[in-house]
């Protein structure tokens, strides 16, 4: 077969249109907001740059500002949580059910909903029992009623309460992911390795899961990532309360961009945000990469 052989410009000038509007799109808003963070600014009248005033502020004398970062990763750490359970839910799926899409597809449906659905309908549950609340008024009817709270008016469980709604509403996309990557997994492997005796747990160890590492790793990054960003649901919920306790990185920025008009504080946060994203991405791939090369 022939090789079509083209030059280096060639390709650098069908590339460019794409690699123009990405730049523009990413890189330049993301060096504008890096650049506003080191200024003095509501957003709308005239700025005064100010060096790394606002990183400083944000660092060492905002009392908001850890605690945020610490429901953000610990928001990250709860989705990546489903992966595992995601997988499971596959594996099950792909081995017992005959014709498991429809299955698949049931679990994918809270993910087509709209955030901001999804949120209103989990704070009606969340509701006390006298409001409505779904889930209060079924504990009372197990003679449950120590169990019932506040949930998201309590700033010791607020947080909880936001973990298990984004649970809910992503598992059924991860499912469908490491389910997908599953089924590209050839028969034949497990043909071989059922001659040699590895069923079941032992060819999901020696087989599935190593073999499905590259999708895992996709599915841990979107989580991760995803939950740094997490930003709608909490607002539609909660707003950041009670008391900034369900507070993030994304609803703490956007308090005080646009609420508090502290244009070049909200922007040196976000720009933090943006170098986070870019650690955990950088340190997920390297243990990924290493887990490929053991199994491998």
């Amino acid at each position: 077969m022939n090789v079509l052989r083209v030059s280096k410009w060639t390709i650098a000038i069908f590339v460019l249109p794409c690699l123009i509007i990405y730049v523009g799109l990413v890189f330049v808003p993301i060096l504008v907001s890096m650049y506003s963070g080191l200024l003095e600014w509501n957003g709308i009248g005239a700025s005064k740059f100010i060096g790394l005033e606002n990183f400083r502020t944000m660092l060492f004398h905002d009392p908001v500002f850890w605690p945020s970062v610490k429901r953000t990763l610990m928001f990250a750490v709860f989705s990546m949580i489903e992966i595992p359970i995601a997988l499971g839910v596959a594996i099950l799926l792909n081995r017992f059910i005959k014709k498991p899409n429809f299955l698949v597809s049931a679990y994918f449906l809270p993910v087509i909903l709209s955030v901001v659905i999804v949120g209103q309908l989990w704070k009606t549950i969340y509701n006390p029992a006298s409001m409505g609340g779904m889930l209060n008024q079924v504990l009372d009817l197990l003679n449950l009623h120590s169990w019932t709270r506040s949930w998201l008016t309590d700033p010791k469980i607020a947080m909880y309460s936001l973990y298990f709604v984004a649970l809910w509403q992503y598992l059924g996309y991860h499912t469908l992911i490491q389910f997908t990557g599953i089924q590209n997994i050839p028969a034949d492997i497990y043909e071989a390795a059922r001659l040699d005796g590895a069923e079941g747990l032992k060819a999901d160890w020696y087989i599935t899961f190593p073999m499905n590492i590259p999708i895992f790793k996709i599915s841990i990054v979107l989580a991760f990532i995803g939950s740094l960003q997490a930003f709608d649901m909490i607002m539609v919920m909660t707003g950041g309360g009670p008391a900034h306790a369900t507070d993030v990185i994304s609803t703490l920025m956007y308090n005080n961009s646009f609420l508090s008009l502290k244009y070049g504080y909200g922007s040196a946060i976000a720009a933090f945000l943006v170098v986070v994203c870019l650690v955990a991405t950088v340190i997920i791939n390297s243990i990924f990469n290493k887990l490929e090369r053991k199994f491998t």
